[in-house]
């Protein structure tokens, strides 16, 4: 079965991203024991992941929680976003961009309330691909199969037609479970080189 469609992860595949960090200054600045932040919020934030909270929701309640005012909830989700989105990774995005017209090519994200419109904004993810799962707007996150079997859907492939990289195990090893093919992502030219030889070498 040959491959029909490619898809990518987007943070720490298509973004080059580092820890997600900034509780830490803030809850230095606050006075907060460690992970408290993470604790107050932590169902604000599961339900952001899945699209079960609006953006003024989120902030409403981290106002309520933290005991901040409007405006420094607005400067740490501003650390949260430059965080989140990381830098472009420009190699690969350049890479991705090549895929088509061969193939179909796509995105599906473990995202939060908010990102696409960042991302859009940051590297014009919209024109790259021609499709785009986040997980905020479709309700159900990776490794869940239902994520990937709406992929699959919106590209009108079956599991053994589609690519997918990520750079987790356990959504690499969901993926494949489904015999969907797979790679984990670790450098550019290691996935670079890995997609080619799958993509030359599935039978058609």
């Amino acid at each position: 079965m040959a491959i029909r469609a490619v898809v990518f992860d987007i943070g720490g595949v298509l973004e080059i991203t580092g820890p997600m960090d900034f509780t830490r200054t803030w809850e230095t600045r606050l006075g907060l024991a460690p992970g408290e932040i993470r604790g107050r919020l932590a169902d604000m934030w599961a339900a952001g992941a899945v699209g079960g909270v609006t953006e003024a929701t989120l902030l409403e309640a981290t106002v309520e929680r933290l005991g901040l005012t409007a405006a420094e909830v607005e400067l740490m989700m501003a650390d949260f976003w430059v965080q989140y989105l990381g830098v472009g990774n420009t190699e690969l995005i350049g890479y991705v961009r090549q895929l088509r017209p061969r193939f179909r090519t796509g995105i599906l994200s473990n995202s939060f309330v908010g990102a696409r419109e960042r991302e859009q904004a940051a590297y014009g993810l919209e024109s790259l691909v021609d499709d785009l799962v986040y997980s905020h707007e479709v309700g159900v996150s990776k490794p869940e199969a239902r994520i990937y079997e709406l992929t699959c859907a919106r590209h009108g492939v079956a599991p053994g037609e589609l690519l997918f990289v990520d750079d987790l195990e356990v959504n690499v090893a969901a993926a494949r479970s489904l015999g969907i093919h797979a790679l984990q992502f670790r450098d550019n030219a290691q996935v670079i080189a890995g997609i080619e030889e799958i993509v030359s070498g599935a039978p058609g």
